[in-house]
């Protein structure tokens, strides 16, 4: 077998294409492609937490992107492949893309999406406090969950050498809307508050606020900017690695210790059902 048509795992996690594995011959055109998008999960004992929310995520974003979509049933069964390959508790990542890559102006109808499915170690995210900085972005098609976006890694990176540990982000009008691979949730005593701006949903958002919406616990949509900030009485980010990690600063503002509040978002996480593909 040539170098190029080796598999790639070499380790308990599996790189997959459309359900076998995948060689670097497969990945070669993938190295500089960036017109894709994903969705990552944690999976525990072989199961997802939002499972529904991943597969509705990949199918919308592949509408935008591609004018059709791998149907679900194929994409659990390219989970259940490669779930069943490795490890129980594992991080995994989905990614479509077009097999006729970049810079082509019209897609051949006979060019499916292809499925690439990755497992890793999995992951809990940082404890927290976070310091977050303020920074003026707005992201291309934010309701895709697209790769290549070389801005939110150079951003965070100005952040880091600010003294920040992340950013996150304003936009045109001046609203807190996310960060660089989060999404930013706020409390003010009594509410849970979620930014009013154009944003990627996050899986693990939708689901918290399905089940505190189940829990009773008052919330609401609103926009946030950053004079708002004095006034509220905690701050939070989350993704697919946690529901919660606490914000003690955004910018110049220093938010306060919200320990009810973290424990609120965890607790109605926890009630979100584990899935098997």
């Amino acid at each position: 077998m040539s170098a190029d048509s080796t598999p790639i795992s070499a380790s308990p996690y599996v790189t997959e294409l459309d359900g076998r594995p995948a060689t670097a011959a497969d990945l070669a055109p993938l190295a500089f492609a960036g017109y894709a998008h994903f969705t990552a999960a944690q999976v525990r004992d072989r199961r997802i937490r939002g499972l529904d929310l991943h597969l509705e995520r990949l199918r919308a974003a592949s509408l935008t992107l591609f004018g059709r979509a791998v149907p679900d049933e194929e994409v659990r069964g390219r989970l259940r492949t490669a779930l069943a390959a490795g490890p129980a508790d594992v991080s995994v990542t989905v990614t479509v893309y077009s097999p006729e890559g970049e810079f082509t102006a019209r897609a051949h109808p006979s060019a499916a999406p292809r499925l690439l499915v990755r497992t890793g170690p999995p992951a809990t995210g940082p404890e927290g406090p976070l310091a977050l900085a303020l920074v003026p972005h707005e992201r291309v098609l934010p309701e895709v969950k697209h790769v290549g976006e070389i801005a939110k890694t150079l951003l965070l990176r100005r952040a880091v050498a600010d003294g920040f540990d992340d950013a996150a982000f304003l936009d045109g009008e001046g609203r807190l809307s996310e960060a660089t691979i989060w999404n930013l949730v706020f409390w003010d005593g009594t509410s849970v508050l979620w930014p009013q701006a154009a944003m990627l949903t996050g899986t693990t958002m939708s689901a918290v606020r399905r089940r505190l919406t189940a829990l009773g616990v008052p919330q609401r949509t609103t926009p946030i900017t950053p004079s708002d900030l004095p006034a509220l009485a905690g701050a939070a980010v989350m993704n697919s690695w946690t529901p919660g990690i606490p914000v003690h600063r955004l910018g110049p503002v220093t938010l306060p210790p919200a320990p009810d509040f973290l424990r609120l978002l965890h607790d109605a996480y926890e009630t979100e059902a584990w899935v098997a593909p």
